[in-house]
Order: structure tokens, then C-alpha cells, then sequence
């Protein structure tokens, strides 16, 4: 990252036994995110928040996250929801969103989904009242368009910031994805070069 690490504190400490736990190494946003631990428990409470709240399935979310990604040119999410994303579906699916490309195996809902994502990050003042029919058309109600929409806001801003301070994706998460996943995600920010600790 492009930051020098904060000094350790109680809450740096925290979290990075958070990600030890969980993941095996402390990650490079974890790293960029010590600087304001209190921050980053705030936005996975929202997170968590807004997945509670949601009728959207974690194969939906995935594909949103992974559009998102995609729209923005982040690398980091584009490969850990990726990977999740081939999980849920399989790689070459996985792939074609990460690469804003037609999916065929998604449903129309799934493609609505995707479809929405990129235009909330791309250009939302563009945005019509009938790109929403086309939303409902498939099936999403209007409180599940505003919390896509608001689920899309918050990974942008999340993302922004990781992009925004240089932090790269971390090893592991390069060589855990799908060799389809790793190819099509061909964007942002190159994977570290230092081995994860």
C-alpha cells in the first residue's frame, strides 16, 4: 500500500488476529484498514447490516460484488468474490461477470442484478425509471432495488478506498481462485509480490 503502517495498537492487534484466524495471513487491506480499525468494524457491521435485511441470496450478492468489481477495475474483490462467485455457479460463469461479459447459465434476475450494478458504478446519474421497470420486470421489489443499490454504494466506497491507497491483492487470494477467475480478471491492481504473513 501506498501508506506506511500505522503504529500496532490494541485494535490493530484485533484485527489482525481476526484475519490470522479466518485466513491463515493478515491481508493487505487489513493492513491499509489498521489505520482506523474502529472504521473498518463499522463497515462490516453494515455489511452485516444490510445482508440481514436482504432477500438477496449470497449467489445474487456474489454476482454483484463481482460486477461491481469489474465496473471498477478492482482487483482485490474481483478475485475474492470471484472465487466465491465460481463457488456458487462455476469458474467460467464466474468469469464472464468478473469480465462484464453475457452469462448465460444467469437468470434474468441475475442479469438484471449484474446489469444494475455496472450502471450504479459506471454512471448513475444516467439511470432512468425505466432502467428500474426492468428490474421489477424481473421480479426485484422496490425495497430490494434500493438496498442493491445501497449494497453496490458501499462496496464502490469500500473498494475506492483499498484502490485509492495502493493495496494489492494478496497471494493466497490469487492462487485460491479458479485459474478461469485469475485470467479474467486482467484489471486494477497486480497481485503482491510479497508472500502473505
Amino acid at each position: 500500500m501506498f501508506l506506511s503502517p500505522p503504529s500496532p495498537t490494541e485494535a490493530t492487534s484485533a484485527l489482525f488476529a481476526r484475519d490470522v484466524a479466518e485466513d491463515g495471513y493478515v491481508g493487505n487491506l487489513t493492513r491499509l484498514w489498521a489505520w482506523r480499525p474502529d472504521v473498518h468494524d463499522a463497515f462490516a457491521k453494515l455489511r452485516a447490516m444490510l445482508a440481514s435485511k436482504t432477500s438477496f441470496s449470497m449467489r445474487e450478492r456474489a454476482i454483484v460484488v463481482c460486477a461491481t468489481a469489474a465496473a471498477l477495475g478492482d482487483s482485490y474483490c474481483a478475485l475474492a468474490w470471484g472465487t466465491r462467485l465460481a463457488s456458487e455457479v462455476d469458474p467460467a460463469t464466474a468469469a464472464a461477470v468478473l469480465k462484464g461479459k453475457d452469462a448465460p447459465t444467469l437468470t434474468s434476475r441475475e442479469k438484471e442484478l449484474a446489469t444494475w450494478a455496472g450502471r450504479v458504478v459506471r454512471k448513475p446519474n444516467a439511470i432512468t425509471a425505466e432502467d428500474v421497470d426492468r428490474l421489477r420486470r424481473v421480479g426485484i421489489t422496490d425495497e430490494e432495488i434500493f438496498n442493491l443499490t445501497v449494497f453496490v454504494a458501499f462496496r464502490l466506497a469500500f473498494s475506492t478506498v483499498n484502490d485509492a491507497l495502493g493495496a494489492r491483492p494478496d497471494q493466497p487470494l490469487a492462487v485460491g481462485a479458479p485459474a478461469e477467475v485469475r485470467a479474467a480478471v486482467d484489471y486494477g491492481r497486480r497481485v503482491s509480490e510479497a508472500p502473505a504473513i
